[in-house]
């Protein structure tokens, strides 16, 4: 029998980690405080030397439903997201970092959002009631300026298009084909393609926050262009 949206579906938390041993514990407790929907933390990681691996290995000592999924594909961010894509089967997918960035006080009603038939659930820093605090400033402008026009030339329905923290339906993401190469622009992508297929995008106001342990693996210069890719596609449809 096939699922219906109305039923309770577990949701899946994806987090690809390098190094972020250090931020882990906290994010744990984020996770187990904040979201009261019925969910799975998949941690995705790429060598078995990653110093997140032991400290998630210690709390799976207590949390059966903590998964420690290697990357398979390949090093980096993209390669991660994409092999937590493939180990959920079904359901909702949540897209978080382990940097404690991401605002996970509105996951629940990010969740409402799919059961009420989003395809992409996108927390939004640049809508009425989102914020950025902290951040590189040439990051925190050219994404907001992304957001903004696409909101306004092609009535995009969300103004942060380029934010990685965004819930998806399995259901859509097998539906498409992932083209991006480079790193974070993938939520751009799939933002884009969703909007091109008339697929219902819901925007939740959420807050982002700079890192305060552990260093940063976005790199803005090298990914770029990926992200301009999408931009322009966005503004051809």
């Amino acid at each position: 029998m096939a699922i219906s949206r109305q039923d309770k579906q577990l949701l899946h938390i994806i987090a690809p980690v390098y190094n972020e041993g250090a931020n882990f514990p906290a994010l744990y407790r984020e996770i187990k405080k904040k979201i009261k929907t019925p969910h799975r933390l998949v941690v995705i990681y790429d060598f078995d030397a990653d110093n997140t691996v032991p400290v998630v290995k210690q709390y799976q000592k207590k949390d059966k439903s903590l998964v420690l999924h290697k990357n398979a594909q390949g090093k980096g961010v993209l390669k991660a997201i994409l092999s937590g894509f493939d180990y959920v089967q079904s359901g909702p997918i949540l897209v978080t970092m382990a940097d404690l960035s991401d605002d996970l006080g509105v996951v629940d009603e990010m969740y409402r959002a799919y059961l009420n038939g989003a395809d992409v659930v996108c927390g939004s820093r640049y809508m009425k009631g989102g914020h950025q605090i902290g951040g590189p400033i040439i990051k925190r402008t050219l994404s907001r300026m992304a957001g903004i026009s696409l909101y306004w030339t092609r009535h995009f329905p969300t103004h942060d298009v380029t934010n990685n923290f965004k819930l998806y339906n399995k259901g859509f993401l097998d539906s498409i084909k992932i083209e991006s190469t480079g790193g974070f622009e993938i939520a751009m992508e799939i933002t884009v393609k969703a909007f091109k297929n008339k697929k219902k995008i819901v925007e939740i106001p959420a807050t982002w926050y700079d890192r305060t342990a552990g260093e940063s693996n976005f790199k803005l210069w090298k990914w770029l262009p990926s992200y301009l890719r999408w931009y322009f596609v966005a503004l051809s449809w």
